[in-house]
């Protein structure tokens, strides 16, 4: 079965919760994570990646947290995935040459053609779509 994983669930939990608290500022990992029963060490871990990929500002001190800097309208949901986990396919194959049945495999164009257009439904839809 097709699945965001939990990382790329908790960013988007947390990208939306940026949103809603514009006003207020900063938030931080620990506010999310109890506000939404996150567990804080993989929310922590997670913002910070986002941070490196400038999309949200990490601010240090005991005052700090986080806010949102990017424009979401701007970020397919297509590179927001592959920023968080790598590269997106529904089989290694996809995105991995290393299989061994490669060769010899009679799913492989299907399954490509798949992956393809789920790429491309990805990357018409943004992050605004999704954390509004």
């Amino acid at each position: 079965m097709l699945k965001i994983t939990r990382k790329v669930e908790y960013a988007l939990i947390a990208l939306r919760h940026m949103q809603s608290n514009k006003e207020n500022g900063l938030t931080s990992a620990k506010e999310i994570a109890s506000h939404y029963g996150i567990p804080q060490q993989l929310l922590a871990k997670t913002l910070q990646q986002m941070a490196r990929d400038d999309i949200i500002e990490a601010v240090q001190g005991p005052a700090g947290g986080y806010r949102l800097i990017a424009n979401l309208d701007l970020i397919s949901l297509k590179d927001f995935f592959e920023q968080l986990e790598g590269p997106m396919g529904l089989m290694d194959c996809s995105f991995d040459s290393d299989c061994i049945q490669i060769g010899a495999c009679n799913i492989r164009v299907p399954i490509q053609r798949i992956n393809n257009n789920m790429r491309n439904m990805f990357s018409q839809m943004t992050l605004q779509e999704v954390t509004q």
